[in-house]
């Protein structure tokens, strides 16, 4: 390959594992924080490379060096999603992006350096605008090739053409980010970029194989990849302004059906589908409505223009008097309705059945239950989802139709003091207090070593009558948030099957004894 690398404009944003786990979860970055991945540090925020957290600490160690430190799990999905904005902010500006990773990008420098008034001035707009429209701090650095503009980015220079070999000589071999090369080139004496260069190529071919020639040419200023030109995500979302305010249901179904169908068409040109569908309006007093809609399967421009007609129906409509149901209705009228396809896929036909399309009673009952939400806001119909946790009533979550059913909780690996199978055919959602008794008519205690006083042999349920304990297991002990005086709770669970069949599920916390659920 001949001739010289492309100038390259390189944004690199410090320490972004960090940074994106500020954004997404809220970890503030200003803290004491590392980003750990297969038990070893990947990235540590400021403050804890100044209490000596770095690079490659296993996690007992770093926690050694800072005692405050927070740690975060490594999440190259959650660091892509974060970076997302960046990118589309340096879009704004320049063309041609290519992600080099989260937290870098890298684009042609000859296009932003002529229409910007040269390359530092180019560099210094990018800098800013990404300040001002995603507040993240950033530097950038210009050389010949991504390589020698990503080294350049990290100590914020720009490289005069031609001289990026000079450049890349004092660098020490680790640069070349090969921890098992650079480890290799010390031992043999080659300890900076310049000295490996210096090299013969085919000797460090014979040597050190592809990998090792390709870092040959890098660490010479030779990097010939042209850049991977970033396609940006196309605009599906579309908007409609109105003069008159939309103030009556039927004015909204009407608004609804010519914006659904706009939307499908766009996407269908696209070769997509829409799942999620988030509705957005804003009134003429500047009110601003927003809902998510959620959808097993494709939605088609009917479904689309239903769900948009139930959910203005539901804002126009006001409060049916329920409390706490939805939002009461707009002060005033709906001037411009958008729709974003949160989700989409690539679309694919549905093999229709024998007898009717696939899943058509489904379908029916989904509309019938979006509807009924679309009246009376999401949470008015629910399903329930079984996740991990100890109790029985920890393992069930109600979530809003239509939403993802994950569970909050995994059940897997099995929770350390879970009840062991069968679960309780009813769980109580208030615990009843009751009164546990021995064969000489004293009350049953449990130790702090978990020993029970006696066996029990009767129960009474509230005020109701003595019923006899035919048998019984137990005690499961369970000992939560310790760790933090004011959330902590210790108890035990015993199972107890009285003489008329009945089996219930006991607790006794601070001497109390609890019925929390009843088998069948």
């Amino acid at each position: 390959m001949t001739g010289s690398p492309a100038r390259t404009l390189l944004l690199w944003c410090p320490d972004w594992p960090v940074l994106a786990a500020e954004i997404v979860d809220g970890v503030p970055a200003t803290g004491p924080v590392a980003v750990l991945h297969a038990n070893r540090v990947v990235a540590c925020s400021e403050r804890a490379r100044a209490e000596g957290v770095r690079r490659g600490l296993r996690k007992r160690e770093a926690q050694g060096r800072c005692p405050q430190l927070t740690v975060v799990e490594y999440d190259p999905g959650r660091d892509a999603r974060a970076f997302e904005p960046v990118v589309a902010a340096v879009e704004e500006l320049v063309a041609g992006v290519e992600v080099v990773r989260p937290g870098a990008c890298a684009v042609a420098a000859r296009g932003p350096g002529r229409y910007l008034g040269g390359e530092e001035t180019a560099a210094e707009r990018i800098i800013e605008h990404v300040a001002q429209s995603c507040l993240v701090e950033s530097q950038v650095g210009i050389a010949d090739g991504v390589f020698a503009a990503g080294l350049a980015a990290r100590a914020g220079r720009v490289v005069a053409p031609g001289g990026t070999p000079e450049f890349l000589a004092g660098l020490p071999v680790e640069a070349l980010g090969r921890s098992a090369l650079a480890d290799l080139l010390r031992r043999l004496g080659v300890r900076t970029l310049g000295d490996f260069a210096a090299l013969p190529a085919g000797d460090v071919l014979a040597r050190f194989g592809f990998d090792g020639a390709l870092a040959h040419r890098l660490a010479a200023g030779r990097d010939h990849r042209p850049l991977a030109v970033r396609q940006p995500p196309a605009d599906l979302t579309v908007t409609a302004g109105y003069d008159e305010p939309i103030d009556r249901v039927d004015a909204a179904a009407f608004a609804a059906r010519a914006l659904a169908e706009q939307l499908h068409e766009g996407l269908a040109g696209h070769g997509l589908a829409c799942t999620r569908l988030g509705i957005e309006a804003v009134t003429e007093h500047g009110q601003e409505l927003h809902r998510v809609w959620r959808h097993d399967g494709l939605l088609t421009a009917a479904a689309i223009a239903d769900r948009v007609r139930w959910q203005l129906d539901g804002w126009l409509s006001g409060s049916n008097g329920r409390t706490g149901a939805r939002p009461a209705r707009p002060t005033a009228g709906i001037i411009r309705l958008r729709l974003v396809p949160d989700g989409v896929i690539a679309q694919a036909g549905l093999q229709a059945g024998l007898w009717g399309e696939a899943g058509e009673e489904r379908e029916r009952a989904h509309r019938a239950l979006s509807r009924v939400q679309g009246i009376l806001g999401p949470e008015a119909v629910v399903t329930a989802v079984l996740g991990g946790g100890r109790s029985p009533a920890d393992q069930v979550r109600l979530v809003p139709w239509g939403d993802e059913r994950l569970p909050a909780r995994p059940g897997v690996p099995p929770w350390p003091g879970r009840l062991p199978a069968p679960a309780p055919a009813v769980v109580l959602p208030s615990p009843l207090a009751a009164t546990v008794h021995d064969a000489v008519g004293e009350a049953v205690a449990i130790s702090a070593r978990l020993a029970v006083s006696a066996p029990p042999t009767r129960l009474v349920v509230g005020t109701g009558q003595p019923a006899e304990i035919v048998g019984w297991a137990g005690p499961w002990p369970v000992d939560e948030r310790w760790w933090s005086p004011a959330e902590a709770r210790r108890r035990a669970r015993f199972q107890v099957c009285l003489a008329d069949g009945t089996a219930l599920l006991l607790a006794v916390e601070a001497g109390q004894w609890l019925v929390e659920a009843i088998y069948d």
